[in-house]
């Protein structure tokens, strides 16, 4: 982690968007993650590492914002909150589910947004991260979504009462534009819930989400409407995940966010190094493309990718 802030302080980093939380397996103290690899990382450094990354990062001037991955468990058929709820928690489309792995999505298994149990959860957890990281200095929502390969889900016993309830409608249209609109607003009140219980706890935190790229496959596929959540004041910013290896087509995809937002300091551009590894020349476009949009920030993911590949380093330091 001294290496990680040292490389920061050398490339001029603001901001460390640390990982702690993914496939329901915490970093943290936690009761609804499995800390099995915190409770390993403390045993090894001698106390948490991630308030030992906030002292040396503020140290140096550097913020820390903790990145959780919120709606998908991965592949982690272990995952406490599958064993504490059952299959009836995830997300799912209208076809039979005779085994576990029938849920699976893209190979992952994602939590329903509209289920007010993930709600509860999550709620939790938030209180669990600020709670042990009084210093931390930001926390973002990444996987705050519905699952866009095939985007036919939300079809949760749960999930269809509520809609049905809310609406007075009995049946479900796929195409329909009420059913749509419904699971796009199951995403957005869940972040909402997510950012007032961060600021009833610290009125002070940065709260952010991640939000898909392009456009089109957020509102459409993974039902996030990330625009309004700049606009409205929902969240801080967004961080978008452009991870087009196509230098024309980033920049594309970069305008057509900016012409969504009102304010381009709360709109964040992601570079993907890990899919340009041997692509150092297009890795440098993207990178200064994004760097003279205008935008509030260029976030690179990820630090590992620039370990592997060297070369895109030269880019990054100056």
């Amino acid at each position: 982690m001294l290496a990680l802030v040292a490389f920061a302080k050398k490339a001029q980093v603001g901001i460390l968007f640390v990982q702690i939380y993914r496939a329901n397996q915490a970093w943290f103290p936690s009761k609804i993650g499995d800390v099995v690899a915190y409770d390993a990382a403390v045993k090894a450094l001698g106390e948490d590492p991630l308030e030992f990354l906030i002292r040396e990062a503020h140290r140096e001037g550097i913020e820390v914002h903790a990145w959780l991955n919120v709606l998908t468990l991965s592949t982690n058929e272990n995952a406490p909150l599958l064993k504490k709820y059952g299959p009836s928690i995830l997300t799912r489309n209208l076809d039979t589910k005779k085994t576990l792995a029938d849920y699976k999505i893209d190979n992952q298994y994602f939590l329903e947004p509209g289920d007010p149990r993930v709600g509860k959860e999550l709620v939790a957890m938030v209180g669990e991260i600020l709670g042990a990281h009084p210093r931390l200095d930001g926390i973002q929502f990444d996987y705050i979504r519905y699952p866009d390969s095939h985007p036919r889900y939300g079809y949760t016993e749960i999930n269809i009462t509520r809609f049905k309830k809310a609406t007075g409608l009995q049946t479900i249209e796929e195409e329909s534009k009420i059913w749509k609109d419904w699971k796009r607003a199951q995403v957005t009140e869940l972040l909402k819930l997510l950012v007032k219980t961060a600021h009833k706890i610290r009125p002070t935190i940065q709260v952010s989400s991640t939000g898909c790229m392009s456009y089109s496959r957020a509102l459409y596929e993974a039902f996030q409407d990330w625009p309004s959540w700049i606009n409205t004041g929902v969240v801080d910013f967004v961080t978008v995940m452009n991870y087009s290896a196509d230098p024309g087509e980033y920049g594309r995809w970069n305008a057509v966010a900016q012409s969504k937002v009102t304010d381009l300091h709360k709109l964040y551009f992601g570079v993907g190094a890990y899919k340009l590894l041997k692509l150092p020349g297009i890795f440098k476009k993207e990178f200064q493309s994004c760097e003279a949009s205008g935008a509030g920030l260029c976030a690179v993911f990820h630090y590992g990718s620039l370990l592997e590949a060297p070369e895109l380093q030269k880019t990054v330091i100056q």
